[in-house]
């Protein structure tokens, strides 16, 4: 997989703000990504060295609008733990 295609977006959240003091990133990712693929596309996009990545799958809600029942689409989380002293500044401007 294109590791420009593994990384969709950062995960900014209350949690994730505050793994990130402890040297944790958390990213939505590709639903087909691996732990490698997540490893180099977060090394080469960001010029840091990863030391561990843990991935979670959620599962789509189940929505209802009247009598029609949908689903939400699975998305797949990964949180990337780096090496001690290498920042990702994920919000620019601050």
């Amino acid at each position: 997989m294109d590791i420009h295609r593994v990384l969709i977006k950062p995960a900014i959240t209350e949690k994730s703000t505050l793994l990130q003091e402890s040297g944790k990133y958390t990213f939505h990712i590709a639903p087909r990504a691996n732990k490698v693929e997540v490893k180099e596309a977060v090394e080469k996009s960001f010029s840091v060295t990863v030391l561990d990545v843990n991935i979670t799958k959620l599962r789509g809600k189940m929505k209802r609008y009247g009598p029609r029942v949908t689903k939400q689409p699975d998305t797949k989380k990964a949180v990337v733990t780096l090496k001690e002293g290498d920042r990702i500044n994920l919000i620019e401007g601050l």
